[in-house]
């Protein structure tokens, strides 16, 4: 797993929780990614022994995102409902 601002590798050691298996995230990922408890994050394979992790973004990041795009299409940009209902 490699934190994004330093390019190092954290070694951590994987426990049994309940009926699972669990790490521990470094803390400088948890800084990287800004997290907290509670929050949600998304994992998955990233190659043969490899894992990619990254922060589920917030209804307030989603919303920003949404925001940055008004007004960005052309001026003569017109939306036909049927043509976009056409299956």
């Amino acid at each position: 797993m490699r934190a994004r601002d330093s390019g190092e590798r954290e070694h951590m050691r994987v426990g049994k929780w309940g009926m699972s298996l669990a790490i521990r995230l470094p803390a400088v990922l948890v800084d990287a990614l800004g997290l907290e408890e509670g929050g949600e994050i998304d994992i998955h394979v990233a190659g043969e022994r490899e894992l990619a992790v990254a922060r589920e973004p917030s209804r307030e990041d989603l919303l920003n995102r949404l925001r940055a795009f008004r007004g960005r299409l052309p001026p003569d940009f017109k939306f036909d409902r049927s043509r976009a209902n056409d299956r």
